[in-house]
């Protein structure tokens, strides 16, 4: 449930600002541990544009609660729905409205949540709603890390941090491992979040494994296949496992940044995103790995 009160108080002083002054950006990246933040605050700005009272936005006029209970014309929400990912399909809908107007007010609002998950192709769909837009539309995409979003969309978005925010310690490295907010709420209490951690084992084991495996990947070492059943009778619990992944998208991710070897890394890219849906089938860690490692071979 959108919260207006529960919003970054720096981030909507500069948004107010900008508001004001006529320099509202065409497309926002909102990093926030905990995404709850920028989301209600990605709907503050919408309501602050389209708010028929005076102390704008209020959250109580016919307009915002059209916006927030998710029925105004010209504000969307894209979001995972259940999924491992954002799909292309997702953003094709957005590609299409973003040649129509506003309905109603001055400006659409696209609001992308999670959008670390987009998948590679959804990714480079998105950079079209990004370059050049047609219509009046603000773009605003939220993420708790900023290091999976494509650096080709990053370049292209105003970066607003709300990583100042005080946050639970211990969610905020199960975040940063790569756990969603509704995995850490399934473990419940302190003490499970606690036990989570400890199932990551030796992490710097872990990641030094996964960097050996980016570079057989890359260099299309025949030890890769080696390093896999290395890393699965390491990583024999679900957080590890997922450890492993978030790094090899990480590494990719950054490789990108730096513009080495891109259309490998953008490749490896791709392949993880398939992985990801693999794991949410049910197929073994070890199975996915030797697929990730057939494939990036071939």
């Amino acid at each position: 449930m959108i919260d207006l009160k529960n919003v970054g108080q720096k981030q909507t002083n500069l948004l107010r600002d900008a508001y004001l002054n006529k320099k509202v950006a065409h497309s926002y990246l909102f990093v926030d541990p905990m995404q709850k933040k920028g989301l209600n605050t990605a709907y503050w700005l919408a309501c602050l544009f389209n708010c028929l009272g005076e102390n704008k936005p209020d959250g109580t006029c016919n307009n915002c609660q059209r916006i927030l209970d998710g029925n105004h014309p010209d504000v969307f929400l894209v979001k995972l729905e259940g999924k491992q990912t954002l799909s292309i399909d997702q953003i094709r809908p957005l590609k299409e409205e973003l040649a129509k107007s506003p309905v109603e007010g001055k400006r659409r609002f696209f609001i992308i949540e999670n959008a670390e998950k987009l998948t590679l192709a959804a990714s480079n769909a998105l950079l079209n709603l990004l370059e050049e837009p047609v219509a009046p539309v603000v773009t605003i995409l939220i993420t708790n890390n900023e290091n999976q979003i494509l650096p080709t969309v990053k370049s292209r978005t105003q970066i607003l941090n709300f990583s100042d925010e005080k946050i639970d310690s211990k969610r905020a490295q199960l975040l940063e491992y790569g756990l969603t907010d509704e995995e850490i709420e399934d473990l419940g209490d302190t003490a499970k979040l606690e036990e989570e951690i400890e199932d990551l084992g030796d992490t710097a084991k872990l990641e030094e494994e996964s960097k050996y495996l980016f570079q057989e990947l890359l260099e299309q070492n025949d030890l890769a296949l080696v390093r896999v059943s290395q890393i699965s009778s390491l990583a024999t619990k679900p957080a590890s496992q997922k450890f492993i992944f978030y790094q090899l998208k990480t590494l990719a991710m950054k490789s990108l940044a730096a513009g080495e070897k891109l259309r490998k890394s953008a490749f490896l890219l791709e392949l993880l995103m398939t992985c990801d849906k693999m794991r949410a089938s049910n197929v073994s860690f070890h199975n996915t790995l030797d697929y990730l490692v057939l494939s990036f071979e071939r």
